[in-house]
């Protein structure tokens, strides 16, 4: 996901891509813990498209 993708979203879409990406991060976590997880890279991924969409929602609560 890239950040122009994300600054076209609108605030109700950001809350709901958030929440996915906390449950796509958790049941990662949980694969990465029992060894079930083929692709390790995927969790920075997530992290990082976490990081953006929260960085999104942070720049339009201050509006820039």
């Amino acid at each position: 996901m890239k950040a122009t993708e994300v600054k076209k979203l609108s605030d109700t879409e950001l809350d709901a891509k958030l929440t996915d990406l906390k449950k796509d991060l958790f049941f990662l976590r949980m694969q990465h813990a029992t060894n079930q997880l083929d692709n390790p890279i995927k969790i920075a991924q997530v992290k990082k498209d976490i990081a953006r969409v929260k960085t999104v929602i942070r720049q339009k609560q201050l509006g820039l």
